[in-house]
């Protein structure tokens, strides 16, 4: 008993870094029907900067001015610990170890999860689906790292947990895989910087996003079932752009 309590605490904690407040999940946000994306401003004023913002993700990522950047050098070395389904996607909970320095300042990969279709567009293409690695500093603050999935061979990685998937909302399960992270990352880590926020409410901005240019591959098959799992899809809608630049 002490070591499930001990998993749903830990799991309640990475629904903070998984863009979700304990406190708010009273308020009911979705994808679809009268909760779906564009009212979730409405839903809360606690929710209120998915309306107002100006820095809103995802993006269509178009022009873009090339700066030089170094590839990312994540250190993705810990385990998984678990995975949950948490209502609105799946969910891989880390050990802690993993790492990336970012600006000079060390983020701990917290867990990653995913989405169908995916989230950001490049230069207009949507894809299958998208994963997030969502890291944070010690004062909270987040860097997402995104990976595109482009339809074709099925994932040898993504397989080693996509048959045991939690397929109920709030089923949590132990899952025991070595260097997962790492291995569902591609191998170029040149990428595209922006500015932008958490996807799904309270969609609080400040975040800082890394989408890779370089994609994985995915089965249909493996779409199927993860969108079988969601119940449809869990992708929020393209938002302006505005001012931001981005860089790559």
């Amino acid at each position: 008993m002490q070591k499930i309590t001990s998993i749903l605490l830990t799991s309640t904690m990475m629904l903070l870094a998984n863009n979700a407040e304990p406190k708010n999940e009273d308020i009911h946000w979705g994808y679809t029907g009268h909760n779906s994306p564009d009212q979730w401003g409405k839903l809360s004023e606690k929710y209120r900067e998915c309306a107002t913002g100006l820095n809103q993700s995802p993006i269509n990522i178009t022009h873009s001015i090339h700066s030089f950047l170094p590839p990312l050098s994540p250190s993705y070395g810990s385990d998984s610990n678990y995975i949950v389904d948490n209502g609105h996607t799946v969910q891989v909970n880390m050990a802690k170890g993993s790492t990336v320095v970012i600006d000079d300042i060390t983020f701990e990969l917290k867990q990653f999860h995913f989405h169908a279709p995916s989230e950001n567009h490049i230069e207009g293409k949507e894809f299958p689906l998208e994963g997030h690695f969502v890291n944070l500093d010690r004062d909270g603050n987040i860097a997402v790292l995104a990976v595109m999935f482009e339809e074709g061979e099925e994932n040898k990685e993504l397989a080693k947990f996509w048959d045991t998937m939690p397929t109920k909302a709030g089923e949590i399960q132990e899952l025991k895989l070595s260097k997962i992270a790492n291995a569902l990352l591609p191998v170029d880590k040149h990428y595209y910087r922006f500015n932008g926020s958490l996807t799904t409410p309270p969609c609080t901005e400040g975040v800082r996003w890394f989408v890779f240019k370089d994609t994985l591959t995915i089965s249909k098959e493996q779409v199927a079932k993860f969108m079988k799992i969601m119940h449809g899809v869990n992708n929020r809608p393209i938002q302006p752009l505005d001012a931001r630049i981005i860089v790559d």
